[in-house]
């Protein structure tokens, strides 16, 4: 199985972010990029860099104007207000009528909708790259690879068409199954982060040829809250294409598992061609944002029920933060996912 990564990926560091009124340590941390690398080495995967494709698979997904604010906008924050302060919207415009403001501050509330972006220094090397190795596995899968695993970071399925989300810039799941159009007719992206892929609900709610499904807590009492309820099925051309299924919170492995029974058999009643998957390990009992209860027999149970489905797959890395199993689910999901495509 083809795995894809780079280094500039781990420049977005960001110290804190503000958390039901208060601050706190951020968990998306570039450890957690560094420890799935780590065990990827160890259990024998090449890892390669990705080549660079360039904005337009990233503007094919995203308002260009949202993707051409974020390259200087952390700069331009420092120029303003100063190295220490933290690069975070802190007032929003509400329903986006008027124009785009021209002060940074007023563009920070305008492009993102949460504290949990704080650009850094490195932000924009790290999402860009983070982006490009999605499209990497979507090409190599598209080229003929069974599979292909792109270790992204930041993670990005909270990242709506024209906006920043909970951690995340580009959403490159989205960005791969875009990519996989260009092959596939139906293209199927299912997401098992423990959190709802809002972002992708979003940019994927009228599309017919991108079949879209979400696990996760109902979003009526658990982050990224908003969007993700089972009555959200699509709209227009992509009526019936999107299908949530809500977990409670607490659920265990079986509960999670028979769930995702249902999203594959969703996936084969659709005639998906090919399938993206957005991979989060936050899913885990000690994950620190953790919500259900899936151990690592269950993540490589998870694996060999989608590698079941037959499809070329390209698995992008969402969620898993720094619990103390993140290593062994990762091993368990990917190492299995590997045997049973090889």
């Amino acid at each position: 199985m083809k795995v894809f990564f780079d280094e500039r990926q781990l420049g977005h560091a960001p110290t804190h972010y503000f958390r039901r009124g208060a601050a706190m340590p951020h968990q998306e941390q570039p450890q957690r990029a560094e420890i799935l690398r780590d065990m990827l080495i160890g259990e024998g995967f090449e890892i390669t860099k990705p080549q660079d494709h360039g904005l337009a698979p990233i503007k094919a997904v995203h308002n260009p104007d949202y993707v051409d604010f974020l390259p200087d906008a952390h700069a331009r924050f420092v120029e303003s207000a100063g190295p220490e302060a933290l690069a975070i919207p802190t007032m929003h415009p509400g329903v986006r009528r008027g124009k785009e403001p021209k002060d940074i501050h007023g563009q920070l509330g305008w492009w993102m909708t949460d504290t949990s972006t704080p650009l850094t220094e490195g932000s924009w090397d790290a999402a860009y790259w983070s982006a490009q190795t999605a499209v990497q596995a979507a090409e190599t899968v598209a080229a003929g690879a069974r599979a292909a695993y792109a270790l992204c970071r930041p993670p990005g399925h909270h990242a709506m068409r024209d906006c920043s989300n909970g951690f995340c810039f580009f959403n490159n799941a989205c960005i791969a199954a875009e990519y996989l159009t260009q092959t596939y007719k139906k293209v199927a992206l299912i997401d098992i982060d423990v959190h709802t892929g809002n972002g992708s609900l979003d940019i994927l709610y009228e599309r017919g040829d991108i079949f879209f499904c979400s696990l996760h807590p109902d979003p009526a009492t658990y982050p990224t809250f908003y969007l993700g309820h089972a009555d959200e099925t699509g709209e227009g051309d992509g009526a019936g294409k999107s299908l949530n299924l809500l977990l409670e919170q607490g659920a265990s492995q079986d509960e999670v598992l028979a769930l995702l029974d249902k999203g594959i058999a969703a996936i084969r009643d659709f005639g998906a061609e090919a399938l993206v998957v957005s991979l989060g390990f936050d899913m885990a009992a000690d994950d620190p944002l953790a919500a259900v209860k899936v151990y690592p027999d269950g993540f490589g149970e998870m694996a060999r029920r989608l590698a079941a489905l037959n499809l070329p797959t390209a698995l992008i890395q969402e969620g898993g933060y720094l619990g103390p199993s993140l290593a062994d689910n990762a091993k368990s999901f990917l190492t299995t996912f590997r045997e049973a495509t090889a």
